[in-house]
């Protein structure tokens, strides 16, 4: 399929395409629901000012939102999925316009409930968990809120501060218009001498081009671009942090960092820890760019040599139904059950398998609680997009198995567990793709693609943890972030994390100016300690079998039903512990040592 021309989303094969009619049997039902929802929302509006009064009142106000809110949910799902099978298609364009605008309005008639809720007086509360039972399944959502309560001001400051929020989003807000409108880098010639645009899109394809002199002009061309407006771009990145502190402090935080993360209750010493083991590893991945030195066979690794693959493509072209009996095969450590769930989302069409004009790019999993999940794909026929398939299913089933076993206030998952599902997944399937195989070159290229998922994922992202957690602190000591001391910053710990067998090119040290997350603070560490619970929870799972796989079954049913931490401590793995990062790392060092033992073989 991938040497055919792109096809209209008419001409699609129904069997590969996702089963959206599971939703809506046909457009008329949705409008149905739409309508009614639009006409309940007001009934919110009936418990405005009341949730004092007594338990019953607190209970129906909950049943309304948790009903309202599901409802919402469905509508704006169908809406977007119909979307994104082709963005170009006027008439769902205005479906998911029209679901977006109920959404606006559920969340303003329910805006009152936290500081209602915030407001009771203490000991209201429980005596209303105590004279209605039903309200019990509620408690944990409460108690989240209640616990928040020492940060949240008066009335009077809670309005003041929502202002200053509207305010405070301008940088995030110039730094995308700039980033994504405005900015355009000089062209390059490809490895054809064919004109070249760089865009944000194609700029790590570009990185991973076997041309040498490609990967430099592509590095070069870009960077050299965002070093033109360092002022600009630090003045922007200066004034996000000076809000976030200054928001931090109204609430009565230590820091901004412990605020960031108060929100799924994770304590700082998690951050601290997760940059702590990753030093203490950093010499494993100085062993993993002298390899990758010696692998290119170039005197003198640069930074724009970092993405382009180490052993080039072993792999024969994979069919969509190769893929999916590959995933089966290496998820079966996971059990009769969970593969029986993955056949079914394999036959019943859970997935939107193939590329048509005016999808949308990418991949996804998605979905509407009370029905099955669905996946977005653009299948490639590649081992990329094997891999893709066991993630975005180790997203689905975590949906599926958390939406069975917990009512709407819980199902859905907090972001800080969000990805240990599916690079479980891809663990699993990379040692048993690893096991099947004796062709070593193809054993080489299988490596290659999860020592690069390390790099990217934990090093990478730890890194940019570390760069936020230090230039947060210099302003919140009252040091001034001007461009030469972030791209000092940014400079010496590139230098620290990829060591001395690598040129750190001086154009990396203004790369910090280039990552949306950093307008997001204390985002990014979550990739990184979602993929180390991840591979800590499939090395249990290959080594323990099934007491491991039922431990892990109970935090993909717990949905938000209590706090990440808890979850990932019940599945056996303590986040609060410097141990799950550094057994990940141990992975990663094991995988490094049986490539390195290919390269002496001269497999390579």
């Amino acid at each position: 399929m991938t040497d055919q021309k792109v096809i209209r989303r008419e001409e699609a094969d129904p069997a590969y395409t996702w089963a959206v009619e599971d939703l809506y049997k046909k457009e008329e039902d949705w409008e149905a629901d739409y309508a009614l929802l639009s006409s309940r929302i007001p009934e919110m509006d009936s418990f405005r000012g009341r949730l004092d009064e007594d338990a019953r009142t607190l209970l129906n106000m909950q049943k309304t939102s948790d009903y309202l809110n599901m409802l919402a949910e469905k509508v704006y799902v169908y809406a977007n999925q119909r979307l994104h099978e082709n963005t170009d298609n006027g008439h769902f364009q205005n479906l998911a316009n029209r679901a977006q605008g109920l959404l606006v309005r559920l969340g303003e008639a329910c805006s009152y409930v936290e500081p209602e809720l915030l407001a009771l007086p203490e000991g209201t509360l429980e005596r209303f968990l105590e004279e209605k039972p039903e309200l019990q399944v509620y408690r944990h959502y409460f108690e989240n809120i209640i616990r928040q309560r020492d940060h949240v001001l008066s009335p009077e400051m809670e309005s003041l501060m929502a202002a200053v929020s509207e305010v405070a989003e301008g940088p995030k807000d110039i730094f995308s218009m700039f980033n994504n409108a405005d900015l355009r880098f000089p062209g390059i010639k490809g490895e054809n001498g064919e004109d070249v645009e760089v865009t944000h899109g194609r700029f790590i394809a570009l990185l991973q081009s076997q041309d040498r002199r490609v990967r430099r002009d592509a590095f070069e061309s870009l960077y050299g671009m965002y070093n033109q407006y360092r002022n600009t771009l630090a003045a922007v990145y200066r004034a996000n942090v000076k809000q976030e502190v200054f928001q931090a402090r109204a609430r009565k935080y230590d820091s901004d960092l412990e605020a960031a993360l108060d929100g799924s209750h994770i304590p700082v010493s998690v951050y601290e820890n997760l940059i702590e083991a990753v030093h203490e590893a950093l010499p494993l991945m100085h062993r993993y760019v002298q390899l990758r030195r010696r692998l290119l066979k170039v005197d003198e690794l640069h930074m724009y040599d970092l993405y382009v693959p180490m052993i080039s493509d072993a792999g024969e072209n994979i069919s969509f139904e190769q893929a999916k009996e590959m995933v089966l095969d290496g998820l079966r450590p996971m059990g009769e059950e969970y593969i029986s769930l993955l056949k079914e989302g394999f036959e019943h069409r859970w997935i939107d398998v193939y590329e048509n004009q005016g999808k949308r790019s990418g991949a996804y999993s998605w979905g509407a609680y009370g029905t099955h999940p669905y996946v977005l794909m653009n299948y490639q026929e590649d081992l990329n997009s094997v891999f893709t398939l066991a993630h975005e299913m180790g997203h689905a089933l975590h949906s599926w198995y958390s939406d069975k076993n917990q009512p709407y206030i819980y199902a859905g998952y907090r972001i800080f567990v969000a990805e240990v599902a599916s690079t479980c997944n891809e663990a699993l399937l990379i040692h048993s793709l690893l096991e099947k195989t004796d062709d070593r070159r193809k054993k080489a290229y299988l490596i290659n693609y999860f020592l690069e998922q390390f790099r990217t994922t934990l090093y990478r992202q730890t890194m940019f943890a570390e760069f936020e957690k230090i230039t947060h602190g210099m302003e919140e000591r009252g040091e001034t972030l001007t461009a030469d001391r972030l791209c000092q910053v940014y400079y010496e710990l590139n230098r620290e994390y990829f060591g001395e067998d690598i040129c750190i090119d001086r154009e990396i040290e203004i790369e910090w100016a280039r990552i949306p997350h950093f307008y997001t603070p204390f985002y990014v560490y979550q990739y990184a300690t979602g993929f180390s619970a991840a591979i800590a929870l499939s090395k249990k799972i290959l080594e323990d079998g099934e007491t491991a796989v039922e431990n892990y079954k109970k935090f993909l049913k717990g949905g938000s039903s209590a706090y990440p931490l808890d979850l990932l401590r019940a599945a056996g793995v303590d986040m609060e512990q410097k141990q799950p990062v550094a057994d990940a790392l141990q992975v990663f060092g094991q995988y490094l040592d049986e490539m390195e033992r290919l390269m002496e073989d001269d497999a390579l």
